[in-house]
């Protein structure tokens, strides 16, 4: 047959599909309740809300730690439940807030963790190895490759998670409040790394200036339910912000970035 005339399949546009998705540790108690989304291939998403709004359990379904009690989460069309573990993990990629590593392992072993859904009968190869070495030089890690894990600073573990993730190769990439206990300089260095990553990328913040400044698009959720979905500034008003958080906010325009800029105070 001439191959002018074969149709080539396209990949699909969305990435991610979220429908009518609920979630809870029981039939009586749903953490997240009807939550739809679709996301496009390439976008960053940021999921924001008050503590215990459901951020971390809908991560979770993403990524297939739970398990829907209603609806379904779809990678590529394809339902997330569809997959072996090892098919799920080349596509998708976890950076979780809390990874703790007990062992004195090096950052070189650490990062080789992400090609295990790769190996063959625990086996690496030459290309794994490759693969290794250009993430490491992309995120600026060979000073410190061969130290031990626990001897680096918080940001350095964060790049060293991220790196890990990377090294899986997904087209997914997703994050759980990966800024959470780094100061300021290291939040905005790994947001900045973030967004150049050319992946479709789900991450959960608390600092909404991060959120509005490096986002495509914005997850407002309250109590386990979606309030509003959409663009930073049609998502992060002063009055969903007061909805979501019970505070007052005041909007304004960063003068370099030209991003929104958020302030706060109590209501009165």
């Amino acid at each position: 047959m001439n191959s002018q005339n074969q149709k080539t399949s396209e990949p699909p546009n969305s990435a991610i599909r979220v429908e009518n998705l609920s979630w809870g540790p029981d039939a009586d108690c749903n953490i997240v309740r009807n939550i739809s989304f679709e996301l496009a291939r390439g976008k960053i998403l940021g999921v924001v809300g008050a503590n215990g709004a459901g951020k971390s359990s809908l991560l979770r379904c993403l990524y297939r730690i739970h398990k829907p009690t209603a609806g379904s989460v779809k990678i590529f069309n394809e339902d997330v439940w569809q997959s072996s573990a090892s098919q799920f993990a080349q596509k998708v990629a976890v950076v979780l807030q809390h990874s703790h590593i007990e062992f004195n392992l090096t950052v070189r072993q650490i990062i080789e963790m992400g090609r295990t859904p790769y190996y063959r009968l625990f086996s690496s190869s030459a290309g794994d190895h490759k693969i290794i070495d250009e993430i490491v030089e992309q995120l600026e890690l060979q000073l410190f490759i061969d130290r031990p894990f626990n001897k680096l600073s918080g940001g350095e573990k964060q790049r060293v998670y991220l790196a890990r993730a990377l090294v899986q190769q997904p087209d997914i990439l997703i994050l759980d409040e990966p800024t959470n206990h780094l100061d300021i300089r290291h939040q905005l260095e790994i947001m900045q790394l973030i967004s150049t990553l050319n992946l479709t990328v789900v991450v959960s913040l608390h600092d909404l200036n991060l959120a509005a400044c490096y986002s495509d698009y914005i997850l407002l959720l309250s109590r386990g339910e979606m309030l509003f979905y959409g663009e930073p500034e049609t998502t992060l008003t002063p009055e969903h912000i007061q909805q979501a958080f019970n505070v007052d906010c005041h909007i304004s325009q960063h003068q370099k970035l030209g991003r929104q800029q958020f302030m706060y105070s109590l209501m009165s």
